[in-house]
C-alpha cells in the first residue's frame, strides 16, 4: 500500500523536452518513458519531494482533471524510476571508460582524423595502385589464405567500429555495448544505445556516426601504410598488399551503410534529422498493409492510429527505399556474389586437379573445408532454431 501522504524516493532522472512529449528516464540502467507534457511536469513534483496526494491535487488544480496516482506511481516503479515497495531502486553504476571517450573524440583528435584521411586521399590519387580496388582482395595467390586472413582480420576492425560508437555513448554517460544481429542475409556487430533517446538531437550525431568516421580513419591508416611500403614502380610486400586488402574491406562496409532500409547507422542519422520516432516500423508496416489490402484481407490490416505523423510522412517514400533496397541486395547476391562464388570456386577446383601442384591442392583443400564448415554451422544452427520454436511448452 502507498503513502499517499509520505514523499516518494526517487533516483536522479533525466529530461528530455520534445514539445508535446517528454521522454524521461535512467541513463544508468536504461530505462525510459515517454509522457505527456503533463505526467513530465507531476514527475518534476514528486521528484523534488511532493508528496503523492499534494501533487495529485496539483495536478487536477492544474489541469483540470484527476489523476490515478497510485496507478501512476505504480507505473514508474515497474520501470525503476520511483520505490513505492520494499525493494529498493537499483543503485546507479558509474559509467566505465567516459573520460576515455571524451579524450578520444574531443575537438583536436577530431581534426588529427580528418588530416589523416586527408592525406591517404592524397596519396591515393598521387598514386592509382593505391586507390581501393577489388584486385587488392588477392594479396596471396592461395584461395585459403586469403579467406582467413580476411575472415579474421575483419573481427578486430568490425569491433573497432563498434567500439567507437560505445565511447561517443560512453561520453554522454550512456550504458552501450555491443551485441550480435543479423540484417537480411548479413551478420553484424552492433552497439546499443538506448540512452540516446533521452538525449539532445544534436549530441545524438557523433555517436551515431562515431563508427563510419573510425571506418575511414582505419582505411586511411592502412592505405598510408602501404604507401609507406610501396616499392618502385608500385611494388609492395607482403604486409603492403595486407593492408591494402583490409582497406578495401573496411570501405566495403562504409558503403554498406548507404542500405539504409537495413537500419544501418545512416539510417538513424537520416530519422534524427527528419525527427522520426519508429521509420522502419511504420514503413514496414505501411507495407503490410498494402499487401494485405490488394489480397482483399480488411482482417489483417495493422491498427495505423498509433504512427506518429512524422514516420507517415517519412514512410511514403521510405517503404519504397526499403523494397528497392531489398531487391538490389538480392540482385547483388544473384548477379555478384553468387557469380564471384562460382569462379572463386572454379578456382579452387582447377587446384584440386592438380595443375597447380601439391600446395594448390592443399590450399584448395583447406578453402573447400572451411567454408563447408561454415555451411554445416548455419544449418545446425537454423535447425536448432526451428526445433525450439516447435518445442511445446512445459509446467
Amino acid at each position: 500500500m502507498i503513502d499517499l501522504d509520505r514523499a516518494v524516493a526517487m533516483p536522479p532522472l533525466v529530461y528530455l523536452d520534445e514539445g508535446d512529449e517528454v521522454t524521461i528516464g535512467r541513463p544508468d540502467i536504461d530505462s525510459y518513458a515517454v509522457l505527456p507534457s503533463d505526467g513530465a511536469e507531476l514527475v518534476r513534483r514528486l521528484a523534488d519531494g511532493m508528496t503523492p496526494r499534494a501533487a495529485a491535487r496539483w495536478y487536477a488544480e492544474a489541469f483540470g482533471a484527476d489523476v490515478d496516482i497510485e496507478e501512476f506511481l505504480a507505473d514508474l516503479a515497474e520501470l525503476n524510476l520511483a520505490e513505492v515497495g520494499p525493494q529498493p531502486v537499483p543503485a546507479s553504476a558509474p559509467v566505465r571508460f567516459q573520460r576515455l571517450g571524451r579524450l578520444l573524440l574531443a575537438p583536436p583528435a577530431m581534426l588529427g582524423y580528418g588530416l589523416i584521411v586527408l592525406a591517404a586521399v592524397v596519396v591515393a590519387t598521387r598514386h592509382h595502385d593505391l586507390a581501393p580496388g577489388y584486385g587488392h582482395l588477392f594479396f596471396t595467390p592461395y584461395f585459403a589464405l586469403v579467406e582467413i586472413v580476411l575472415f579474421l582480420g575483419q573481427f578486430p576492425l568490425m569491433l573497432l567500429h563498434e567500439s567507437a560508437h560505445v565511447l561517443a555513448g560512453r561520453r554522454l554517460g550512456l550504458r552501450t555495448r555491443v551485441s550480435v544481429g543479423f540484417r537480411f542475409y548479413y551478420f553484424v556487430l552492433q552497439t546499443e544505445m538506448d540512452g540516446l533517446v533521452a538525449v539532445p538531437a544534436r549530441k545524438r550525431v557523433l555517436p551515431m556516426v562515431a563508427g563510419i568516421g573510425t571506418d575511414l580513419v582505419v582505411a586511411s591508416l592502412l592505405t598510408l601504410t602501404a604507401a609507406a611500403l610501396r616499392g618502385p614502380g608500385g611494388s609492395q610486400p607482403l604486409v603492403g598488399r595486407l593492408a591494402l586488402a583490409l582497406a578495401f574491406t573496411t570501405l566495403l562496409r562504409v558503403a554498406w551503410q548507404f542500405y539504409f532500409f537495413l537500419r544501418t547507422d545512416l539510417y538513424y542519422v537520416v530519422s534524427l534529422v527528419l525527427g522520426c520516432v519508429d521509420l522502419h516500423g511504420t514503413a514496414t508496416a505501411m507495407l503490410r498493409n498494402r499487401i494485405w489490402r490488394l489480397r482483399r484481407r480488411p482482417d489483417r490490416l495493422v491498427d495505423s492510429s498509433a504512427w506518429h505523423p512524422r514516420d507517415v510522412r517519412a514512410g511514403r517514400w521510405y517503404a519504397a527505399l526499403m523494397v528497392a533496397g531489398y531487391g538490389l541486395s538480392t540482385l547483388l547476391l544473384v548477379v555478384a556474389v553468387l557469380p564471384a562464388a562460382y569462379h572463386f570456386i572454379s578456382g579452387v577446383l582447377g587446384h584440386l586437379n592438380g595443375s597447380a601442384g601439391v600446395r594448390g591442392v592443399a590450399d584448395a583443400a583447406v578453402f573447400l573445408g572451411l567454408n563447408l564448415l561454415q555451411l554445416a554451422l548455419v544449418v545446425t544452427l537454423a535447425v536448432r532454431a526451428r526445433r525450439s520454436r516447435r518445442r511445446p511448452l512445459t509446467a
